[in-house]
């Protein structure tokens, strides 16, 4: 007779369900034992947390129960959670012994460094209720035992680096309500072998690699209140189960994702949404009228998609709404008067659409306004009056329109704005004197107007503590406030193309502005600012390069001459100043703010090292993920000379240029002993990466490959037939060519390119990586010399 075996895993859930009965065996001793040999592979660095676990000794066995971060159950001495979130633990589950802890129900791990793998043997703790491994650092696959622990009702994994496919073991956690695994780069996987999950609220998919259709079971699911797939690939239509099955639904994210078609018309059956998130996807057509139905709404974003029609004036119905977001849409016909009626409403966002007519005078009603942003549209009239009703904006771009008649005198209310930009619009008549009441105003921008007059000479007084950006160019003006040589935070500036200007004498005592005579008396300058980054913009930046633009483009640098060496500019570590310069309106920085995001550049952050510095991986506060290159510092925190030619020669080559297989610079950030540069990021890297990686030989076939060698040549072309004069790279390599997740090639790495004049044919120094150096002279044919050595690669 033929024997009948059970499953591995089935056996496994069977011996486990007989756990209980004997989970008293283990003894407190067994247990404080196995936290002390936990505790000793811990490493805490200069964390404060390093004595917080002093408890945890061989000398204090017999007082487990009275442990930092133990809880016992209630009259025993049996452990039953274990909590060490947020203490700064570096380490990992390797020496952690799971088995003595069977009546465990909490184990809360996140907010350290844990990393490695996640055990299978966190499958024999059958009492967990509460298990959160999130913000660490743990990698490989979930695995499958995680679908044993059927008691669970919070499970997070979220922000780590697993991967693999998410197992459908877990939709055996019939109990759990809060399942988190967002911000991994876990794959897609079998949704059929899931089954519903009723009792689950919080699903958190986000930020992940899952390439498929919308996931079906999650039909099933229909206690759901909180839903985010965003930032995946999920392709296909948006389906109408998703409004009709879950009703519940307070927040839906779906953005960052590749979504066609319609928004369904049963979104109206949402009423009990609050946030919405559909933008960054490919959604056409209009937006229905039913939308309007879900009126509680206090957040909703459609930007970034194909979205065309008149905005409907079902949207008024909207009366909780707080933040609208349309833009980089194709949006037509006027703003509704309606909009008005969104008394609440403290961020709208239109801009980058079609949209024509006047501004109303209904959006005075705004009051609590504060952001608006209307730029890059067709609006035409005048400004209307009732913006003086914007008692709180802090930001307001009307700019990129066709807007004529004065600048409101009604702007004297805008006393908390800190971003105000008007230019390329049809203003006429004189800067009010009203932006006196500006007294926390960074970036004013008015160029590309039909402005007259005077600059006031004295409402600037009340700017010069804040304001940092200043733009008046392409006007009519005259005369430069003598408030400006006291302006210590702007750094800036652009008068061009108006009337005459005073000389630059009137700067001589200007800190934090560039002294025309740079031949004078040395001692006499002994307080100016070590570093001071100035640009000048005279034209609006274009795609295509031109020598003329690129000449206006000025980098000033001011030194204490008695004290620097030659070859560098001496920097110390005082950060009371800094520049920053946001090229790509789409990504929006801070030097804080990415300093922050890179724990102040720490090494788990740097993917790659290079010539003239790292490169770091940053996520934004927008949850935007950018990479981050930072110039090298010797040990004295000076930064060689050769170091910021190469800074200079990024931005001076990728400003000017555009194309889609070249990489795109968002901006870069200037600060005494810190300058760093703002890319985009590709999760893939280069391709040296892919080439030689341990993925590389599957990844890359043939057809991938000349895709790679078409996109490059397409970029090499177009650097050396498209611009003018042409533009040679002079460092092309298999790792200054980074892919996207499609494997489209993006050129990088410009710190060495040059301008080919139309006189001269070399240079007579070597630049360039080992391997790819070309014999001769260094002209266009040795970039031809490196493609075909990439090619043989």
């Amino acid at each position: 007779m033929k024997r009948v075996q059970m499953p591995p895993f089935l056996l496994h859930f069977f011996l486990l369900s007989l756990l209980p009965s004997i989970s008293t065996t283990s003894s407190s001793g067994t247990q404080a034992e196995a936290l002390i040999t936990w505790k000793n592979n811990f490493y805490f660095g200069y964390s404060p947390s390093v004595h917080s676990l002093g408890s945890w000794s061989l000398a204090n066995l017999n007082n487990l129960c009275n442990w930092t971060a133990v809880v016992c159950y209630h009259n025993t001495i049996t452990v039953s959670k274990i909590d060490l979130s947020n203490l700064g633990i570096t380490a990992s589950l390797t020496h952690f012994n799971f088995t003595p802890f069977l009546n465990l129900t909490h184990f809360n791990l996140s907010q350290n460094s844990f990393g490695g793998p996640i055990p299978s043997a966190i499958g024999n703790l059958p009492r967990l209720t509460i298990l959160d491994l999130g913000n660490n650092y743990f990698e490989q696959e979930i695995p499958m035992e995680i679908g044993l622990l059927t008691e669970l009702e919070y499970l997070s994994f979220y922000n780590n680096n697993l991967n693999g496919i998410i197992p459908y073991q877990l939709s055996n956690l019939h109990k759990v309500q809060f399942l988190l695994l967002g911000k991994n780069q876990l794959k897609t996987s079998n949704w059929s072998k899931f089954s519903g999950m009723h009792s689950l609220t919080h699903l958190d998919l986000s930020q992940n690699a899952i390439h498929s259709e919308f996931p079906e079971f999650i039909f099933e699911c229909q206690n759901l209140t909180f839903l985010d797939l965003s930032r995946n690939r999920l392709t296909g239509h948006i389906p109408e189960l998703v409004f009709t099955k879950l009703g519940k639904l307070e927040y839906l994210n779906l953005t960052h994702n590749l979504f066609q078609g319609k928004i369904p018309t049963t979104i109206g059956q949402l009423r009990e949404l609050q946030s919405l998130d559909l933008g960054m996807n490919s959604l056409n057509s209009s937006i229905p009228s039913e939308l309007g139905h879900c009126t509680d709404l206090t957040h909703m974003s459609l930007a970034s998609n194909f979205l065309s029609g008149e905005l409907p004036q079902s949207l008024s119905n909207l009366n909780s709404i707080l933040h609208l977001d349309f833009s980089d849409n194709d949006f037509g016909g006027e703003l509704p008067g309606q909009i008005g009626n969104l008394n609440l409403l403290y961020t709208l966002n239109a801009s980058r659409n079609h949209l024509t007519g006047v501004i109303p005078q209904s959006i005075g009603n705004l009051t609590q306004i504060g952001s608006l942003d209307l730029s890059n549209n067709n609006l035409t009239g005048a400004i209307p009056l009732s913006i003086g009703n914007f008692t709180h904006i802090e930001y307001l771009d009307l700019s990129n329109n066709n807007l004529a008649g004065a600048i409101p005198l009604s702007i004297v209310t805008f006393t908390q704005i800190k971003f105000l930009d008007l230019s390329n619009n049809n203003l006429a008549g004189a800067i009010p004197l009203s932006i006196v009441t500006f007294t926390q105003i960074k970036f004013l921008d008015l160029s590309n107007n039909n402005l007259t007059g005077v600059i006031p000479p004295h409402s600037f007084n009340n700017l010069s503590w804040t304001l940092e950006i200043f733009n008046v160019s392409h006007n009519h003006l005259s005369g430069i406030p003598s408030a400006f040589p006291n302006m210590d935070r702007l750094t800036i500036y652009d008068f061009s193309y108006n009337k005459p200007i005073p000389t630059c004498g009137m700067w001589r005592d200007a800190r934090g502005m560039a002294a025309c005579n740079s031949s004078g008396d040395n001692s006499k300058r002994e307080n100016d600012i070590n570093i001071v980054l100035v640009i000048i913009l005279p034209y609006v930046l274009g795609v295509g390069a031109s020598a003329t633009s690129i000449g206006f483009f000025t980098l000033l640098v001011l030194r204490k001459r008695s004290k620097l060496r030659p070859q560098e500019i001496k920097t110390s570590q005082n950060f009371e100043n800094f520049e920053s310069m946001i090229l790509q309106e789409e990504v929006k920085f801070t030097y804080g703010e990415v300093v922050k995001a890179v724990d102040d550049f720490h090494d788990k952050y740097c993917i790659g090292i290079g010539g003239f510095g790292r490169v770091y991986k940053a996520e934004l506060e927008s949850g935007q993920v950018v990479a981050v290159k930072r110039l090298n510092t010797e040990d004295s925190n000076d930064i060689p000379a050769i170091n910021l030619q190469s800074f200079e020669n990024e931005i001076r080559t990728l400003i000017n240029i555009r194309h889609r297989n070249i990489i795109r610079l968002y901006g870069f950030c200037s600060r005494r002993g810190c300058i760093f540069l703002l890319y985009e990021y590709f999760e893939r890297g280069s391709l040296g990466k892919s080439l030689y990686g341990v993925e590389g030989v599957t990844e890359l076939g043939w057809a991938t490959r000349v895709k790679i060698l078409k996109g490059l040549a397409h970029a090499l072309s177009y650097l050396h037939n498209n611009c003018s004069p042409p533009i040679v790279h002079r460092d092309v390599t298999v790792n200054n060519v980074l892919l996207d997740q499609d494997f489209e090639p993006r050129l990088s790495d410009f710190g060495t390119a040059r301008m080919v004049s139309a006189n001269s044919s070399n240079w007579t120094h070597i630049v360039g990586s080992f391997g790819y150096m070309a014999p001769g002279n260094v002209t266009l044919q040795l970039v031809h010399f490196r493609f075909i050595l990439i090619s043989a690669s």
